[in-house]
């Protein structure tokens, strides 16, 4: 049998990654392409949809830190839980921000140039992805 803090961070990676994988990967580039969505209304979607994303992520990211925390872990763990957090603390104190702020000047009728902001939240769910295929290699390998 599992200690619960095993199956509990097992569950909770898994979860997480498959969120991020459906929304970030899957569901944002293909909005844009579904007939008669126009760039106001995608990015009106968008924000409403990674605003919930976010929140859930948040829950789900200070739960895996409890369940690892409070569990006789292996040592290859921590580092990407760790990873996996501050991806998201950048996400949603650094990039989240500026991209709120330029979806505002858009959804305000402002034509405003292109920016790198959605590359780096890009770059930035990548990485956290890789912390989670890690992390959730790990429990999985240790458990």
């Amino acid at each position: 049998m599992h200690p619960t803090w095993a199956v509990t961070s097992v569950a909770v990676t898994f979860l997480w990654l498959g969120m991020v994988l459906a929304i970030s990967f899957l569901e944002a580039p293909l909005k844009f392409r579904a007939p008669g969505v126009t760039i106001p209304i995608g990015l009106g979607i968008g924000r409403l949809v990674f605003r919930a994303l976010n929140l859930v992520e948040a829950v789900l990211a200070v739960a895996l830190a409890v369940a690892v925390a409070t569990g006789d872990r292996p040592v290859g763990v921590v580092g990407p839980v760790v990873a996996a957090v501050v991806l998201l603390l950048v996400q949603l104190l650094v990039v989240r921000p500026r991209l709120n702020r330029r979806s505002d000047r858009v959804l305000a009728g402002e034509d405003v140039p292109r920016s790198r902001e959605h590359l780096y939240y890009v770059g930035l769910e990548v990485a956290k992805v890789a912390a989670l295929v890690a992390l959730g290699i790990g429990l999985l390998t240790h458990s």
